[in-house]
């Protein structure tokens, strides 16, 4: 089973900046990709930020250029660093883990989601 584990979350003014972390336990192994998710009250849960085993990284249109997704391969660890922070960045940022499988038919991921930090937006 695998655990994760988010922090950094919080307030902060438009324009500030806040670094989200996420550390993975358990039994995890190479293939796997990192995410950031968030949602909005009333939105869908989007994706924010992926990023892969060799650091292939991918992000939402509304983010890029802003937000940096990282991670540190020895400490199973993604960051979520945020600049520029918008009031429609305020949401509930969730870390996922997706670990990447071949089986007979093909390629399957187990997914693995942790519980959450809130970032909210606001003078």
């Amino acid at each position: 089973q695998i655990q994760l584990v988010e922090s950094g979350g919080g307030l902060v003014q438009p324009g500030g900046s806040l670094r989200l972390s996420c550390e993975a336990s358990g039994n995890i192994d190479r293939g796997n990709i990192m995410a950031w998710y968030r949602q909005a009250p009333g939105n869908q849960r989007e994706m924010v930020a992926t990023v892969d085993r060799d650091g292939d990284t991918t992000y939402a249109g509304s983010v890029k250029g802003r937000f940096t997704i990282s991670r540190d391969g020895l400490k199973n660890t993604v960051y979520l660093q945020m600049n520029d922070l918008k009031g429609e960045d305020t949401a509930v940022y969730t870390c996922a883990l997706f670990s990447i499988k071949r089986n007979e038919k093909g390629y399957y991921s187990d997914d693995y989601w942790g519980q959450g930090t809130q970032v909210t937006v606001s003078s």
